[in-house]
């Protein structure tokens, strides 16, 4: 078989850390908004509800690719 780029667990490692990302920076955003806005244009807070969805969406997904990297 043909050596791949990266080796065949690309996807898995690319989906740990997507949903690292993801839930890293949703939460970071709860716990600790921006001082002040920037402009009008943007909210004092991140949506509560919004956030908390996609980091649970991104702590999924990165469980998800890490108990599969670790199967084998």
């Amino acid at each position: 078989m043909a050596d791949m780029f990266l080796g065949e667990d690309l996807i898995l490692w690319l989906l740990l850390a997507l949903g690292g990302a993801l839930f890293a920076g949703n939460l970071l955003a709860i716990v600790r908004p921006p001082s002040q806005p920037r402009d009008d244009t943007q909210l004092e807070r991140a949506p509560m509800a919004r956030s908390l969805l996609y980091a649970g969406l991104g702590l999924v997904a990165a469980v998800w690719a890490l108990a599969s990297l670790l199967a084998g």
